[in-house]
Formats: structure tokens, sequence, C-alpha cells
């Protein structure tokens, strides 16, 4: 670790927390969330050993301003006013008329009025706004494609273990032999 730190060298200066001033190395955390995560899911939650394997490719995924419609397995890129601008299916781009097919030929997402423009969580939708959860859509984008693979239904109820392993990996016992 380096001697020194000075502000001149930050893209970004925030706060942590308990405001305390933190460099984050976001590759390193993004990797270390995801990890966490995907193991708790595939040794606890008994999800597919494929969620382990990340390629350096898929980490592209992860950007900030994605919008997860939980009930059609759907990331979402929005306009200000809510317009669909891209969109991918778990980890796979959709076409404009894909697109169009679930949404309509406005492309407007029908959540986006219900929230009047402020960031929210629902049972039917979530906002990836900050790097923390970053990691997280990735991995739903993949276990997305996992249900895709093996179940008919199509029903996307992965949310409670996402939120499971997201109250594993904060508790105190959660870094015991770390």
């Amino acid at each position: 670790m380096a001697d020194s730190f000075s502000l001149s060298e930050c893209d970004v200066i925030g706060f942590d927390l308990d405001h305390t001033l933190c460099r984050y190395r976001l590759n390193e955390s993004h990797k270390l969330i995801y990890e966490s995560f995907a193991k708790y899911l595939v040794s606890e939650k008994g999800y597919s050993e494929e969620l382990l394997s990340v390629t350096p490719e898929e980490w592209d995924f992860c950007f900030k301003g994605l919008v997860l419609d939980l009930e059609e397995g759907n990331f979402l890129k929005l306009a200000p006013d809510g317009t669909i601008l891209r969109a991918s299916h778990g980890t796979k781009a959709m076409t404009v008329e894909e697109i169009e097919e679930v949404y309509g030929e406005k492309k407007e997402w029908k959540h986006f009025k219900s929230i009047n423009g402020l960031y929210a969580r629902s049972a039917k939708y979530y906002f990836y706004d900050n790097y923390f959860d970053l990691p997280s859509a990735l991995l739903c984008a993949k276990i997305v494609d996992s249900v895709d693979m093996t179940d008919g239904q199509k029903k996307y109820d992965f949310w409670k273990d996402i939120v499971a392993a997201i109250e594993h990996n904060y508790k105190t016992s959660a870094f015991k032999g770390q």
C-alpha cells in the first residue's frame, strides 16, 4: 500500500457509510463481492456452479443505471423519460424488435411513472445505482440465463436468494476465518 494519498490521483471522491474517506479498487471489490455472493448461492441455495466462473468480458455487463425487471428477467437502460434505450434478457442483448415485443412500440417501461423519477426498489424491479450493487447485476443476469436453460416456466423468483446472500455477507460471522 502506498505511503501517501493524493486527491489529485482520484477520479471520484466519496465517503463510506460511516463517513470515512476511502479509496476503493473497484475491479477487486467487484470480484470479491461477486465471488462471495456466488459461493453462497451455490453452496447454500443449490444454484449452478457455472455462477462461480466469470470471463473478463462479462464484467462489461456491470454499469450503473441498469434496472432489473424481475417480472421479465430483463435488464434495462432507460432514458430520463423512461424510454428503454437498450435491454438484455439475462446477459443476452435484446434486439429492438424483442424490446418492442415485450414493452410495446414506444418502448416505455411500465413502472417508470410509478416511481416518479426516483430510484426505488420493489418486488417487480431493482435499480442498480451504486458500485456495490453492480456485481449482483451480473450475477442476476447469469441466473436468468441459467433459469431459461433449465426451467420451462421462466419464473424469475430468485430475488429472495440474492437478498439472503446480501444478508449473509454482511453478518459478522461471514468474516470468520478470512
